[in-house]
């Protein structure tokens, strides 16, 4: 089985598994290549309006990078020594776009954290939009421990997602933290019983799924391109972003169900 199990339904909902669960879904060579030939797959095929991204087994969502091997790759104390090694090498560009930073995907992203979301899968949390969780995960950046960064966007992403000193303490002590604290601080939207992640995260991608996928693309796009900026910046982007659904066969087609008492028939344009 491949590190990383990426399908693609019939509802529009495409799944993301990390499947290394021997490894706690560290993330290796391969793994980091197919995230993000996944990643771009998810982007441009129009059928699929809902990502979500879990991993396999029920101890961990993802532990980070191999530290055996994928960070001896990345400083150079372990040479390439298979396929994977070489392709991940070779096409460094993909990196970023497997962590989603700064990769541009403004299609929603669900996150179904069924243990373990530390380090490097922490960091990806923070790349998603809306977060069920196990109450027995824990989430943590132990990256500082281990004389390293988190540099997969989380100096940039967490002060932005929960307050300032909560922040600080997550980089600066790279400490782990229960579930509940990190409910708590709005890190994940919600708790869950372990054997209900997967279908609780399924049941709110199935409800976007059968929202208008341009205005979904056009909100997430203008939250993410508008963040940090002036208000004036930020409500330029915000209407044009408005002004793309406006013009759009959805917008038309959303009232025009609802005053029929139907279900609307969204084509993305």
């Amino acid at each position: 089985m491949p590190d990383l199990i990426y399908e693609k339904r019939a509802d529009g909902v495409a799944v993301l598994t990390f499947n290394r669960p021997e490894r706690h879904n560290a993330i290796s060579p391969q793994m980091m290549v197919r995230l993000g030939e996944a990643w771009l797959d998810f982007r441009d095929d129009p059928a699929m309006r809902v990502a979500i991204l879990t991993g396999a087994g029920r101890d961990a969502f993802c532990v980070g990078g191999d530290l055996g091997l994928l960070m001896p790759l990345f400083t150079g104390a372990r040479k390439p020594e298979d396929e994977w090694d070489h392709r991940l090498l070779a096409n460094l560009d993909k990196v970023p776009v497997a962590l989603l930073k700064p990769f541009a995907l403004y299609k929603p992203i669900v996150a179904a954290v069924n243990g373990m979301a530390l380090a490097g899968g922490c960091e990806l949390l923070q790349a998603t939009d809306i977060r069920v969780a196990s109450r027995t995960a824990r989430f943590g950046l132990s990256e500082a421990k281990r004389g390293l960064v988190p540099g997969g966007g989380s100096m940039v992403r967490l002060a932005r997602q929960i307050p300032h000193c909560k922040a600080m303490e997550i980089l600066l002590t790279g400490d782990a933290m229960p579930a509940e604290e990190a409910w708590r601080i709005g890190l994940v939207n919600e708790l869950v019983e372990p054997d209900r992640v997967l279908a609780r995260a399924e049941e709110i991608a199935a409800r976007l799924a059968k929202n208008g996928p341009l205005a979904l693309r056009k909100i997430k796009e203008a939250v993410l391109r508008s963040s940090g900026l002036p208000l004036e910046q930020a409500y330029e982007i915000e209407n044009e972003c408005s002004a793309v659904v406006m013009r759009s066969q959805d917008a038309r087609e959303g009232p025009r169900a609802f005053m029929e008492k139907r279900e609307p028939v969204f084509r993305g344009e």
